[in-house]
């Protein structure tokens, strides 16, 4: 099934890594922006969320083309990072997805198979 995003979400810092997941995610900032300058990527957002009582309070949507968003996956440099984050985040998670034009071909896959 195509894919054409990222989900990279998280709650907060892990308690005493405050200082430390700031300054990851000014790397993970300056990382992302190096792969849309190569073309390993199309674009990134970051997204603060406002509180809301849940445990997501923020994520990055990184776009791109599936083939090369499996590249940046299997990488060394994003294994490093998630890595880290995973030492000083609570919560984060990386999921892949899907918008515009493969939500269309992914409901014509679900109408297919669950109609009638």
């Amino acid at each position: 099934m195509s894919s054409n995003v990222i989900f990279f979400g998280w709650d907060r810092p892990a308690q005493g890594s405050e200082r430390s997941a700031q300054e990851l995610f000014g790397e993970f900032m300056q990382y992302l922006g190096g792969l849309q300058q190569t073309g390993a990527i199309q674009s990134f957002e970051p997204v603060f969320l406002d509180p809301h009582g849940g445990d997501l309070n923020g994520f990055c949507l990184i776009r791109g083309d599936g083939d090369k968003l499996d590249e940046v996956l299997s990488s060394e440099a994003w294994g490093d990072l998630v890595t880290r984050a995973d030492f000083h985040l609570n919560g984060i998670g990386v999921v892949r997805g899907a918008t515009g034009d493969l939500i269309t071909a992914r409901l014509a896959r679900y109408q297919k198979l669950f109609s009638g």
